[in-house]
Order: C-alpha cells, then structure tokens, then sequence
C-alpha cells in the first residue's frame, strides 16, 4: 500500500516546523523530510543539509530532487528518494512552498497540503523571537501572509494562534480522523 506525502505550506513564522516535529512525535507512522537548503549550518531551525549555491545547482543537474524552488533568497530542495519512499508506503511530512503544490500534486498519488495559518501578530512576535530576520526582512515576509494557495489544490487549513497542542490535535483530526 502506497503512502503519503504531507505538504505544509504556510508563510514563515506560522510554526510549521514545530506543527510537523509535534506531529511525527505523535504518530510513528509519520516521517520528517529533511530538505536541502542553501542556508548556513549555524542559522538553524529545522534539521536540513546545507549546501552551497554551486552544489544545489549540480544536485539539480544531477536530478537529485523531486521538488526544488526559491524562496528568500535561498534554494529548497527535497530528496528524489521521497518518492520511492512513499510508493513503499511510508508517511511522510514535507515543508514545501506554495509555488511547487501542483508539481507535488501531480508527482505523488496520495499527496495532502497542510495549510498552516496565523495573524500577522503571531507571525511578527515567532519571527523576532527566532532572530534570523532583520525587521525589514520581517516586514517583508509580512506582506507574503494572504499569499493565496493555488486553485488546483484542496488544502486542509489550520490555524496556529493559540498553542501548539491545540494546532496538533487540530492537525491530527484533519489527517487522522478516525484515530486522532
């Protein structure tokens, strides 16, 4: 039985790596995808693979990536293996950008955009707190909040304002009804 792929998509600061760690944490059938970024090891946040600018762009002549975009000036990538790993029925939990939703929903079979939301106050406060981003930088991710899904896909949207229990339980009602 094949798997899924999970894709949470939000603007930054929304929480979505901690919504994903919490929900693998919660459900042992769910696997976290480690991306590709051409950010500097030491900025942190999610676990990923630094790479240069030169190598991301071999890796993507090389056709080591199922998925790849730019965003605030960096590259993303995710792993080819993804594919043969939910076609071997594996669960897994991806932080994609809006932009490739539709490439992803035409490459995996069983593919669902977890939409994660919050107001503009939550965002400014998690985005200061992180301290990866100047306030103008901040500001800018701002303006990229209503930035809306395409209509192509049918997104289950949850909203983070409040804890991160309750976006979780949320989260896993919506993509486990039956046993959340």
């Amino acid at each position: 039985m094949s798997g899924q792929l999970i894709g949470v998509v939000g603007p930054s600061g929304v929480g979505k790596d901690s919504i994903m760690y919490a929900l693998a944490d919660a459900r042992p059938e769910l696997s976290l995808v480690k991306r590709c970024i051409t950010r500097a090891p030491e900025l942190g946040g999610e676990d990923y693979d630094p790479v240069s600018d030169i190598a991301f762009e071999e890796m993507v002549r090389d056709d080591a990536f199922c998925l790849h975009w730019r965003a605030h000036d960096l590259r993303y990538g995710v792993p080819r293996s993804v594919v043969d790993d939910v076609k071997n029925g594996q669960d897994l939990l991806v932080n994609l950008s809006r932009s490739v939703l539709v490439e992803a929903q035409d490459k995996f079979d069983h593919f669902i955009v977890l939409n994660i939301t919050a107001s503009a106050e939550t965002v400014r406060n998690r985005l200061q707190q992180r301290g990866r981003e100047s306030e103008a930088e901040i500001e800018k991710r701002l303006t990229r909040l209503n930035f809306p899904l395409p209509q192509e896909v049918d997104p289950i949207s949850i909203c983070n304002n409040s804890t991160l229990k309750e976006a979780v339980d949320a989260a896993l009602h919506a993509l486990y009804p039956v046993n959340a």
